[in-house]
């Protein structure tokens, strides 16, 4: 993802677009000992690969195990985080135009 931010690598597998999208994005990501949070506009929804995904929106946190997912609605923030590890598919979508996720945030856990 950024060069400051070493414990989250991903990559998007199917491009999101700036000009925001009504389809779809696909993006596969990892956490290691670090958490990520970020308000975004579009629906996000993770599959666990392998590893322990906690995520946190509207109050609420799920822990996650290789093989669940869980989504986090439009218009929210959602604070992800694996304690030791975790591989992650993320599908993201549809963006509304002129939309962009914003309010990153990064830390080591």
């Amino acid at each position: 993802m950024r060069p400051d931010w070493p414990n989250n690598r991903g990559r998007f597998i199917i491009p999101n677009h700036p000009q925001g999208w009504n389809n779809f994005a696909l993006s596969e990501w990892e956490l290691e000992s670090c958490a990520w949070e970020d308000f975004h506009p579009h629906d996000e929804t993770n599959l666990v690969i392998s590893g322990e995904l906690h995520i946190q929106a509207d109050g609420k946190t799920v822990v996650l195990h290789p093989g669940d997912a869980a989504r986090v609605k439009a218009g929210r923030v959602g604070r992800y985080w694996a304690p030791t590890y975790a591989k992650m598919v993320a599908i993201y979508g549809p963006n509304p135009v002129g939309m962009d996720s914003h309010s990153f945030k990064y830390w080591d856990l």
